[in-house]
């Protein structure tokens, strides 16, 4: 009997293990994208045009600066709920005050995971927007770099990054996309 519900017991934590890193990849994913859009944005590039979906799965792995800002946030938002809960339990008449007793009505937590939800979508963008904004005056600071064509044609420019199938490089004010492979040379983004 007892060996059982150990089993089912360490079955259960083990299912509910992997749905919080299913739910924290994702998070840090979408957090990834967002993070990588404004990067190319503040160069006049829309990513979504030339990256596939494999470059969006390692974004957040290819910048430790996107990983570790999506797995600190994620985590406070975890600390956050928890603490809310754990004040709610604690002391609920000070709760209850806080939140002019708005606890204790049926659309509470309604409006409270609404709330919260949309200032997680702001900070996110702002956030990100101050990560594009960054990030974009970081590569300018960059020393050019030379990049040789098959026919030996030099260019160069500044790398601003690059995808699967295609390296963004900054001449002056113009930003140039190279295909990797491909009989295209480069073509004019702005």
């Amino acid at each position: 009997m007892k060996e059982g519900l150990i089993k089912d017991t360490y079955e259960l934590i083990f299912k509910e293990i992997q749905t919080v890193i299913t739910i924290f990849y994702i998070l840090i994913v979408g957090i990834g994208m967002l993070f990588t859009y404004q990067k190319y944005s503040e160069f006049g590039i829309n990513i979504f045009d030339y990256a596939d979906v494999f470059d969006f799965l390692v974004a957040p792995f290819s910048d430790f600066k996107i990983l570790l800002f999506s797995t600190i946030t994620i985590t406070l938002v975890f600390l956050f709920f928890k603490l809310d809960s754990l004040f709610n339990r604690k002391f609920p008449k000070n709760y209850s005050r806080i939140n002019f007793g708005w606890d204790k009505k049926n659309w509470f937590n309604s409006y409270r995971y609404s709330l919260f939800f949309i200032l997680f979508i702001f900070y996110l963008y702002l956030s990100a927007d101050f990560y594009g904004k960054f990030t974009s005056k970081q590569t300018k600071e960059n020393s050019p770099i030379n990049l040789k064509y098959s026919d030996n044609e030099i260019i160069n420019g500044i790398v601003i990054g690059k995808t699967k199938d295609v390296i963004f490089l900054l001449q002056g004010k113009k930003v140039k996309a190279i295909p990797i492979n491909s009989i295209i040379k480069e073509f004019e983004i702005k």
